[in-house]
Order: structure tokens, then sequence, then C-alpha cells
């Protein structure tokens, strides 16, 4: 996959969880107060890991 792509993909996955799971009350269709319920965020922590990969992987390509 291209690099930057890889990275795009990454940020998407890191920003949206966060931005839904802070700075909406109540999240869109209530995801904020349900991933705080549902394993304590685990869907948003696990939206953030996808990201955390992506970026690691974008970033390690651009060295090669």
């Amino acid at each position: 996959m291209n690099k930057f792509i890889e990275i795009l993909i990454g940020l998407v996955f890191l920003i949206i969880p966060i931005y839904i799971w802070i700075a909406t009350p109540g999240g869109i269709w209530g995801m904020g107060a349900a991933a705080l319920t549902l394993l304590k965020g685990g869907i948003i922590w696990g939206l953030i890991l996808i990201g955390v990969v992506f970026l690691i992987i974008g970033i390690s390509d651009l060295k090669d």
C-alpha cells in the first residue's frame, strides 16, 4: 500500500474516534456514552490501535 495512504488512513482512524469520544456530547448515535459503557471504550481503543498500526507501517515505509 502507498506509504502516504497508510499514514492518512492511520490519522483518520485516530482522529475520528477521538473526536466522537471527546468533542461531541453523547457522540454520534450515542457512541461516546456507549463506548464508555461497552468495555470501557473498547471499540474506541480498538480503532485508535488500528490507527497507530497504520501510522507505524506508514512511517516505516518512509524509511525504505
